[in-house]
């Protein structure tokens, strides 16, 4: 069966009149369906680079970036220096940041079908999608109100479902708790995996904090220092399966992954 998402040999380096900055050297890796993967590494090493290279925002120099075209299909899409990502492929793509860019101006409810307004996608179909998403993930009452009334946890939750209303079938997320304090960071990571998982939807996590990428993840890609290349890739295998993220850090597991994911990250290989 093939991966929903494939990267082979992919490279790529900034150019400016001082010279070339290389970013990332042969990275190669599979996502497969339903996966909810973490990338971490150095500060600068390229994380926010790979990503929006996946998102078609940049095109790499040399290697490529395979998409399958559906669920369950074997063929699929490829992007490389010659083809940069047409809009169906990046459509199947949701990005969210670090942060959560709420309109102040539009309701909670017209924040969350600004994606399908802009796309001319907002149907009788995908209103009653919304609603129910606002219903299921504890929205519903505050649909008229304005982003500047929502804690920070509910504004992440509602650019959740803002990115999930477009129907995407993989998720890119450049740290998106960052900007939440850490009472709040914890509860919003247990109620963005509760969603992804009831989506049924494959996620591609980068963040700087390691505990998070062992709460969250099912495989960890651990990055060098700029120029990237990919160091390890640490799988993880819980002895009770469907801990949310906050149940995962009282294991011992947790304190296991976490100090070899430290060991790692501190090699000065």
């Amino acid at each position: 069966m093939k991966p929903l998402l494939e990267l082979t040999d992919v490279c790529y380096a900034y150019h400016s009149k001082g010279g070339e900055t290389p970013a990332l050297e042969n990275i190669s890796f599979q996502v497969r369906q339903g996966e909810f993967i973490a990338v971490v590494g150095p500060s600068g090493c390229g994380k926010s680079t790979l990503l929006s290279l996946i998102s078609g925002l940049l095109v790499p120099e040399s290697g490529s970036i395979w998409f399958a075209q559906r669920q369950g299909e074997e063929n699929g899409e490829r992007t490389n220096r010659k083809e940069p990502a047409d809009s169906a492929l990046r459509e199947k793509i949701g990005y969210m940041l670090q942060k959560d860019h709420l309109f102040e101006w539009r309701t909670v409810y017209r924040n969350v079908t600004l994606g399908l307004e802009i796309q001319h996608r907002l149907n009788d179909e995908n209103r009653a999608k919304i609603d129910k998403m606002l219903r299921d993930y504890g929205l519903e009452r505050f649909r008229d109100a304005r982003p500047s009334e929502l804690s920070g946890g509910m504004r992440q939750r509602a650019a959740l479902i803002r990115t999930l209303a477009l129907g995407p079938e993989l998720l890119l997320l450049d740290e998106p708790f960052s900007a939440l304090d850490f009472q709040t960071r914890l509860a919003v990571c247990d109620d963005v995996a509760a969603i992804l998982h009831k989506e049924k939807k494959t996620a591609l996590l980068v963040t700087h904090d390691l505990s998070e990428a062992v709460s969250m993840a099912d495989r960890i890609i651990i990055l060098t220092k700029r120029p990237a290349s990919i160091r390890k890739i640490l799988e993880l295998a819980f002895a009770e399966p469907d801990l949310t993220p906050l149940a995962r850090r009282s294991t011992r597991e947790f304190q296991e992954y976490f100090n070899l994911l430290w060991e790692e990250m501190n090699r000065n290989e």
